[in-house]
């Protein structure tokens, strides 16, 4: 397949912004440019890249800190997450001066929110949207069934869950998150999360202390 990604960490928090791109056609998204947004344009701009739209998998800071001025920047949609986070995305403002965040956090304005069971589209990729609550209540996550590949965001990490103590935030929705909608896309499913290193659903499923 030409479907590719690179990472490019932003923010204090490491975040793991993601540019989905195609190979041959250079057509790409950006998922969660949380903030550095010029380090971000430097990525696209290096690989030649023509950014269609900025996909969201939710409202915190440094997954969305960015998405104004990235929009701004490109000239592309806002797409995502799920409008129970409409009030996070409403407050990114006031989440950076709690967070002391240096530079320019813009509240964020989606131009379509998303809904169990859409599609997203890049070029001839196709990925599943899941609504994933529980770190935050319209999170939601990416799911591409033809390369058996997986955005989570921040639901699930490699050895570790979502934190449940921000606002929004429910231990016990986030489990029955993974376990009834996550773990059953397949062992072998791979993952790329919000922080730090991916890994195979199957792995999770057998040793994750939060899961086992």
């Amino acid at each position: 397949m030409s479907l590719r990604m690179q990472i490019v960490p932003v923010t204090p928090f490491e975040q793991n912004c993601c540019i989905f791109f195609d190979e041959l056609t250079k057509q790409a998204v950006v998922v969660d440019p949380g903030g550095d947004v010029e380090r971000i344009l430097a990525a696209v701009r290096e690989r030649g890249l023509a950014v269609e739209a900025i996909w969201l998998t939710h409202g915190h800071i440094d997954h969305a800190g960015g998405a104004m001025d990235l929009k701004d920047a490109l000239g592309v949609e806002i797409v995502g997450p799920h409008r129970d986070d409409r009030m996070l995305l409403d407050r990114l403002e006031d989440q950076a001066r709690m967070f002391g965040l240096p530079g320019s956090v813009r509240n964020a304005r989606p131009d379509r929110w998303l809904e169990e069971g859409d599609t997203l589209s890049l070029g001839e990729h196709v990925f599943e949207v899941i609504h994933a609550p529980g770190h935050a209540p319209g999170h939601v996550v990416f799911f591409n069934r033809a390369a058996n590949f997986l955005h989570a965001g921040d639901v699930l990490f490699s050895g570790s869950i979502g934190r449940t103590d921000l606002p929004g935030g429910d231990h016990a929705t986030l489990i029955d998150t993974i376990k009834r909608k996550i773990l059953p896309l397949g062992d072998d499913v791979g993952f790329i999360c919000g922080h730090g290193p991916g890994g195979r659903l199957g792995e999770e499923r057998r040793t994750n202390p939060f899961l086992v």
